[in-house]
């Protein structure tokens, strides 16, 4: 007989717990899987877009996640077309995959003037490329990249629901939503 290494994953509640604390450690650990998950978005045009982009706040209390990014973006246009996004993390070294499906808030410069000032100095230059990110090009770097305050995004990601998938000797599933209260309930793997 085979023990489980992950005792956390046999009940929702210990498997909801354990994605939270990962969640957490990705914002405040370079090294953490959920440091960099994968956004989803669906273009205005209707094409499915993904893209890694790095986890900046998680509020477990709230089941808020944040991530910044350029104004310009893509991602920007994508959202305004329909507030939703996908988060994905797979930790491999736990066999977790964490599905999040989220509502986001775009948020920009007086609400977010505290958060530019604790983004440091070095980091600033990502939010505003000249052109604009996506923009044609004539060679590889021919952009310009100057710190613009205006054009920092805060993406404020309200967790709907997540689909949570444990991988170790016994699979497991679980699907997880806001409106019954996280209550949780286990699904065929």
């Amino acid at each position: 007989m085979t023990t489980d290494p992950h005792p956390w994953a046999a009940t929702l509640e210990g498997l909801r717990e354990q994605v939270w604390l990962r969640l957490v450690r990705g914002v405040a650990d370079r090294r953490a899987a959920a440091r960099h998950p994968t956004f989803a978005t669906v273009s205005p045009a209707g094409w499915p877009e993904a893209r890694t982009v790095v986890l900046r706040g998680a509020d477990p209390a709230a089941a808020m996640l944040e991530v910044h990014t350029d104004l310009h973006s893509a991602k920007v246009a994508a959202l305004r077309a329909t507030p939703r996004a996908a988060l994905h993390v797979w930790e491999a070294s736990a066999h977790l995959q964490i599905r999040l499906m989220t509502e986001v808030t775009i948020l920009t410069g007086a609400a977010v003037a505290e958060a530019w000032a604790r983004v440091p100095d070095p980091s600033r230059q990502s939010y505003g490329t000249r052109p604009a990110p996506g923009t044609p090009i004539a060679a590889a770097l021919e952009y310009d990249k100057p710190a613009d305050p205006a054009s920092f995004t805060v993406l404020r990601c309200a967790v709907q629901a997540m689909d949570i998938v444990h991988l170790g000797p016994q699979h497991r599933r679980a699907r997880f939503d806001r409106a019954d209260g996280w209550a949780g309930q286990w699904l065929a793997p």
